[in-house]
């Protein structure tokens, strides 16, 4: 029992944990702090790869787990560290918008076009005053976009819907994946990261493909756990420099799509540049205009590095 009565419980266990890019780690023995007495294997898994502050793991196997009652030691966090002093650079996260560019195959392009050309806008105006006006007509998931849980679900929050502090000036985590050697960005790449109330980025490497044949090829994605994850650990946004934030060649289901925008969390899809960022502590904003009645639309994402 502890000073104030309250019973506390750790864990005790083994060990071991293979990485998505080689190599693994064995522990003997090793006692965590944990919340009760019947929390699950999986989720003592997470609590010993957020301790450590492993990345990239792939899979971690428990065995002679025991549960004790005695005082916690106390869990270590990584809270996102805060900027300092005066902003630092911004970086750019979008990929250019250009007519019939190719987004997601099977989409049509933007047609861009003049519905005033300067020429015609000076019967207008005084002498040596022109001005042109633009034209575009494209589907809402052109280049790099954002998904509204308007997006998945008819009564969900349009773009019009969407807060902007769900949108601009978030805390970002990155997330690296690159070097993988499996597709799905699973529990084991996340739980190291501190995600509450964060834009979270999935930095996969794939973007280097934007625009060629092999973007469509079978891509990096978030798989159907690791979605759960972020959303019951209170991630604010989820973005990633893939195709798709699901599986898009496994069927039509779209498991991460449906988790997070259930919990009101938008998607931003097709970044790039993330490479660019550390893995904590620059902001980050993805604002698209708020249209009423619209699901998704192109966003100029950013990040301001820290001072």
């Amino acid at each position: 029992m502890t000073p104030a009565g309250r019973v506390e419980y750790r864990a005790e266990f083994d060990a071991e944990v293979t990485f998505l890019n080689g190599g693994g780690l064995q522990a003997q023995g090793f006692r965590l702090d944990i919340p009760a007495a019947g929390v699950s294997e999986q989720e003592l898994a997470a609590a010993f790869v957020h301790q450590l502050g492993l990345l990239m793991t792939d899979q971690v196997r428990l065995s002679s787990v025991r549960i004790l009652q005695e005082p916690h030691k106390g869990r270590r966090g990584q809270p996102v560290p805060a900027a300092t002093g005066r902003p630092g650079r911004m970086v750019e996260l979008s990929h250019v918008v250009t007519a019939g560019m190719t987004t997601y195959p099977g989409l049509p392009g933007p047609e861009i076009s003049r519905h005033l050309t300067r020429e015609a806008s000076r019967a207008h105006y005084a002498p040596g005053t022109e001005f042109e006006i633009g034209r575009i007509s494209m589907v809402g998931n052109t280049g790099t976009y954002l998904d509204s849980p308007y997006h998945r679900y008819p009564d969900g929050a349009d773009l019009a819907g969407l807060p902007l502090d769900a949108l601009a000036d978030l805390p970002a985590v990155v997330v690296r994946v690159t070097g993988s050697a499996s597709r799905g960005i699973d529990v084991g790449a996340l739980a190291a990261v501190e995600v509450t109330g964060c834009a979270v980025l999935l930095h996969t490497g794939w973007d280097r493909h934007f625009g060629t044949p092999a973007y469509r090829d079978p891509a990096p994605y978030l798989t159907a756990e690791g979605a759960r994850w972020l959303a019951g650990h209170g991630a604010r946004l989820v973005g990633i420099d893939s195709i798709n934030i699901d599986d898009a060649v496994e069927g039509g289901e779209r498991p991460a799509h449906s988790t997070l925008l259930a919990a009101g969390i938008p998607i931003v899809e097709h970044l790039t540049g993330l490479e660019q960022l550390p893995p904590a502590g620059a902001r980050f904003t993805a604002v698209p205009p708020p249209i009423a009645g619209f699901t998704a639309f192109p966003v100029r994402a950013f990040a301001v590095l820290p001072g």
